[in-house]
């Protein structure tokens, strides 16, 4: 979901099938290239359960920072269970992908 007038954004992504090619981490990669060069935002979040590693392994791998835990933030099968938030500015993309 796009905000124009708050110019961040946020990524969200659930697949099986792609886990363990790289597919999901290219293709945050190619989002957040877009978003920030094209689209003119400045944040990007992703929200991921404190215990999904491998959702987590994304957002750490593109070197989003970690600002912290949101408590009961998801409904999940039956049960609540706590989100932590990571987020990358553009200004910290852009220097970090022109290295």
């Amino acid at each position: 979901m796009i905000g124009q007038t708050a110019r961040q954004a946020s990524v969200n992504y659930i697949t099986e099938e792609a886990q363990g090619k790289g597919i999901v981490t290219k293709s945050v990669k190619a989002i957040l290239d877009y978003v920030f060069r094209e689209l003119g935002l400045n944040r990007v979040e992703i929200r991921c359960g404190v215990h999904n590693k491998k959702s987590r392994a994304i957002p750490e791998r593109l070197g989003f920072v970690q600002e912290g835990i949101i408590r009961d933030g998801e409904w999940l099968y039956d049960h609540f269970h706590d989100l932590v938030v990571y987020s990358m500015l553009a200004k910290d993309w852009l220097a970090n992908s022109e290295k």
